[in-house]
This record gives structure tokens, sequence and C-alpha cells, in this order.
């Protein structure tokens, strides 16, 4: 370590829950650097499964602190039903702090953002409908002023800037929507219920970041979503709020890039999307379906099918650069393992072109060819290994030849969801 950043190389639900609760027994801190609610994160210990929204992958370690920094969004509601749930199964949260400045997702959020995807009918972006979009907008747009973590310490405060909120809603809810307007005392409620749960893990996060680059000690940048999820380098408009990629951390938590020593891009050994936008080697037959199954790719947070494709190392070659990534860790290569043949797109043939790296524009995506290299299955489980010798031979030749085309060493390969299924490189 000692400052890792773990980001995601694809469309998001790559696995980074895993690698970050693996690198968090040794951490002082786990910090979550972006995203809200919409996130999820699953951690498996023994048979004993955790699904993680917006608490930190590291929270099974009590004495790893897990901090939600300034760049995540937090829906307080949310956050107390997650401390309840994990508190209810002997997981006492002790160690979860959240910063003051972290900007908060509101009833309103929630209810515009899923007003604005079912006006959009057709052309609608996939959005979770958790309000992180309306929320992020919120806090860009300043006036009237966003609602922070540390505004719930004091009633008062947090009073005013709800009136000022939902006054300002209520014009679009009215007039834009046709619906009925908010009354700002019901919001003020529904929140307050759970102050008493939230507001004790309010702090100056910012201070515990500094204080363990200041000593040296070994810290975990977490991040949600996926490089493709990116407002700014993602397949816009199909993109999250925020910034996942390993420059967001710097954003989110205050950690200067001269800090950060390594950052490690989890990549599936296949390609996964949810929601709406182009996806090159995405596969509609009974592979892509086996792979759904098998993978159990439905949504942590939503419930939703995830579509299913061959590995792209197109975009996984441009998620490296992007990010700047020391290494890679392949998750999920058992799902894998009852294939004949795997196939990785190495290039896409757009407008007559060969490509080896994504554009800069991704408009034209959704007409890129994927051209494939195919290589030899292993048709054996791959589960018990725990060195890359112990790795089936096709196997270790598929994760190697990935990371050749990724364009950076192996970290590490996941064969299993449990924490300890895992061969390091």
């Amino acid at each position: 370590m000692p400052i890792t950043v773990i980001v995601g190389a694809q469309w998001g639900d790559e696995g980074k829950g895993k690698i970050t609760d693996v690198l968090a027994e040794k951490a002082c801190a786990v910090v979550r650097f972006q995203g809200g609610s919409n996130a999820g994160h699953t951690v498996v210990v023994g048979e004993q499964e955790f699904r993680l929204h917006l608490i930190p992958s590291g929270i099974l370690h009590e004495r790893t602190l897990c901090v939600m920094a300034s760049g995540t969004i937090i829906d307080p509601v949310c956050l107390a039903e997650e401390v309840s749930g994990l508190r209810d199964r002997g997981v006492s949260c002790s160690n979860l702090r959240v910063s003051g400045n972290a900007h908060v997702i509101m009833p309103y959020h929630r209810l515009l953002d899923g007003l604005a995807e079912e006006a959009r009918g057709s052309g609608s972006i996939g959005t979770t409908r958790r309000g992180i979009g309306p929320t992020y907008t919120d806090k860009t747009a300043r006036l009237p002023r966003g609602i922070r973590m540390c505004d719930l310490l004091d009633e008062t405060t947090l009073r005013e800037r709800i009136a000022e909120q939902v006054a300002d809603k209520n014009v679009i809810l009215e007039h834009l929507y046709d619906q009925e307007p908010l009354d700002p005392d019901e919001v003020f409620a529904e929140i307050a219920e759970v102050l008493p749960t939230v507001t004790p893990f309010v702090t100056d996060a910012r201070a515990i970041v500094r204080g363990c680059v200041d000593r040296g000690e070994p810290m975990v940048l977490e991040g949600a979503q996926g490089t493709f999820l990116d407002l700014d380098y993602g397949t816009y408009p199909f993109v999250t709020s925020s910034h996942p990629v390993a420059g967001g951390a710097c954003l989110g938590t205050g950690v200067g890039p001269t800090d950060i020593d390594e950052v490690i891009a989890v990549v599936k050994a296949y390609t996964t999307r949810v929601g709406a936008g182009a996806f090159p080697t995405e596969l509609t037959d009974e592979i892509g379906d086996q792979l759904r199954e098998r993978g159990a790719e439905y949504g942590t947070t939503t419930g939703r099918p995830r579509r299913c494709g061959w590995l792209d190392a197109v975009a996984l070659r441009t998620s490296v650069e992007i990010n700047g990534a020391t290494s890679i860790a392949i998750t999920k290569l058992d799902v894998l393992d009852e294939l004949e043949t795997v196939r990785v797109a190495v290039a896409y043939e757009l407008g007559g072109e060969r490509l080896e790296g994504m554009p800069e524009n991704l408009d034209g995506l959704d007409g890129a060819t994927p051209i494939y290299e195919e290589l030899p299955g292993w048709r054996e489980p791959v589960g018990g290994a725990t060195c890359p010798e112990e790795l089936p031979a096709d196997a270790r030749a598929y994760v190697e030849r990935v990371a050749e085309l990724a364009g950076a060493p192996l970290w590490g390969v996941s064969v299993g969801a449990p924490r300890d299924q895992l061969v390091r490189f």
C-alpha cells in the first residue's frame, strides 16, 4: 500500500468490494470518495454475504476506520437502514465516520429523479432513481444551498435549508410535472426520524484522512461505479453524476495526487453493464444468459438484470490509461469455468477503421464491431486455487493474456465469492 485507490475498470459491478475488503485488514482507513446509495458492494465472509450501498467495504474490520468523504452524497434514511441492518448481524459500525461536508440526498431528490426518468420515456438513461443526479445538481448549482451532513446537526439550520430547497423544488413539481407541492415540515419529519442514528457519525473526515497520510499509514480509497460511467470519460449521457476514476479519489478525499502510491483497476473476467448505453461486446444469446445466471448478475442495489458480454480489452486498455492503473485485479474467473472457448475483444472496427483504444467521442460506439481473439476454455473449476501455479493452465493463460492486453500487471484473480478465494500474483 500505503495509499491505494480501488477503481472499476468497466461499467461498474466489477467486484471492487471484495478487493477493498481484503486490503482493509491492514489499512488504517478505507475512504469512500464518490457516489451514493446507487452503489452496491458485496462482501462474502464464510457463509455470510454482506450487501453494502453507502458504507465503505472495510466496515467488517472493526480496527479499520471507514470514512465517507466529502465527495460522497449521503441518503440519511438509507444510511440508517444500513447501519441498523449491520448491527443486527453483529457489526457495530463503531468505526464509521461521515464527512460533514458530504451533501445529503433528500426525499425530493428521489422524487425528482423518478419523475425525470419517467418523462424521458424511451429516451431514459437507466438511472437508479435514488436521487443521485438531482443531489449532485444541487451541489453544483449552489443556490439555493444544497444540504450537507453538517446541517443535520442543528435543527434550526436544517429547517431553514429544507424550506429554501422545498420552495425551489415545488416550482418544478407543480409547473413541470403537475404534482402536488411538498410540505417542508413533512420533509423535515422524515429526516428527523433517522437523525439520532446518523448524526453521531458526522465528523471532520479530511482531518482523519490527513492524519493517515502524515503518519504514512496504509489507506484504501474506494470508488463506486466504474470508469465508463464517469461524468467526463464515460458513455455520456448514460453515466453517473460523479467521477469514479482515480482522479476522483483526490477530489473526493482531499488526498493529493502525489500521495497516491498504487491504483488497482478491478475488472471482471467478462463484461457487464446495467441500464442503457453502448455495449460493444454484449451477448444476447444463451452464452450471455449463462454468464448472467452463473455470475448472479443482478444489481445489488436495484435487482435489475445486468447485460452480459465477452471481456472488452479495448475498454480495459483505455481504462488503465485513464486511471494510471499500476495493476489490475480480475474477478469472477470461476464464472467462465464451463465454457469450451472464451473470447476477448482486442479491437473495434468502426467506420472502416481498426481501433485498439476507445475513441474520445463515444457517441458512435453503438456502431463498433468487436474484433475477437478466441482462447481455449479450461472446463474445470478454478475455485480451489490458492496460487497461480494451481490455476488450470488455460485459465492462467487467459488472465495473463488479459493483463497483456490491458498493459498492466496482474495484482490478483478472484476465483470465488468468499474473501479467501483470491489468487495473488
